[in-house]
């Protein structure tokens, strides 16, 4: 589980990172879209955390395959979620737009599958 240790704590770094480029330099250049970009910095920092807590927690969870599917789950959620929310914040394209609910689909098994590797 190295890996989404690795995975978690890169995606962490991009979120501070992409956080402080909306804070200081978007913020003035799509003042109306500055909301949909936090919100994908938002949700891109609580699921990098997860998938370090995945990391962590892996070792102890007996349905290690269910694990793995999570961290897969929630990382696949990152890069459809906010990533869409990075992509129509800053291109205006609506085509992203229905990309998002499948990032939050992707979010949500992640988290099924993870409390039923905790329950088993």
């Amino acid at each position: 589980m190295k890996l989404f240790l690795l995975i978690g704590s890169l995606n962490a770094f991009l979120s501070v990172a992409l956080g402080a480029f909306g804070a200081h330099y978007l913020k003035q250049r799509i003042p109306d879209k500055i909301d949909v970009f936090q919100t994908g910095v938002q949700y891109h920092m609580i699921h990098a955390i997860a998938l370090i807590l995945i990391a962590l927690l892996s070792d102890k969870l007996a349905n290690s395959s269910m694990v793995n599917a999570s961290g897969w789950a929630i990382f696949i959620g990152i890069i459809l979620f906010s990533g869409s929310l990075y992509a129509l914040s800053l291109t205006g394209l609506k085509f992203f737009g229905p990309i998002t609910p499948l990032g939050g689909l992707s979010f949500l098994v992640g988290w099924i599958l993870l409390a039923v590797a905790a329950y088993k």
